[in-house]
């Protein structure tokens, strides 16, 4: 089976346990990702976030669906003012520890791991925004963060 890019979209921003959340969905399906997937990641999502530490309550999130039964939720959290915090969720993947095949069915997942080949993507474009609108200006714009994006398309062939 040869590799193939698959589609990005960019929910508008939600804020959820005090910390505002940009949020990109992964997904081969052209239709998007079904609405009670994308709710049921949100519910599972505040067990996810870091504890304030007084950085800009900023997190990114990847919700990839795959191409069998599995869900993933990539939670990245900016902490320590420059750092990545990350906890992932998985659902209807056995493998990862999820107890049956249901893609609404999440559980945190303890693995070291960050993401796939169709997840990361999003963390260099949200590196460069955060640099740019809070690191680098002499007066962090965190609005100005939660906008920029990184633009709707494939997850690759961005050159």
């Amino acid at each position: 089976m040869a590799f193939t890019e698959k589609l990005l979209t960019v929910p508008p921003p939600i804020e959820v346990a005090g910390r505002h959340i940009k949020r990109y969905h992964v997904t081969a399906d052209p239709s998007g990702i079904a609405p009670e997937v994308q709710d049921a990641a949100h519910a599972v999502l505040p067990t996810l976030l870091p504890e304030p530490d007084g950085t800009p309550p900023a997190t990114f999130v990847v919700l990839h669906r795959g191409g069998d039964d599995g869900a993933y939720l990539n939670v990245y959290s900016w902490v320590w003012d420059n750092v990545l915090h990350f906890r992932g969720a998985a659902a209807g993947q056995p493998v990862l520890g999820c107890p049956d095949r249901d893609p609404t069915h999440f559980v945190p997942v303890g693995r070291p791991w960050i993401g796939c080949v169709w997840e990361l993507p999003p963390i260099q474009h949200e590196r460069d925004a955060w640099v740019r609108h809070l690191l680098a200006p002499d007066t962090p714009d965190l609005d100005a963060y939660l906008v920029d994006s990184l633009p709707e398309g494939t997850t690759g062939d961005r050159a």
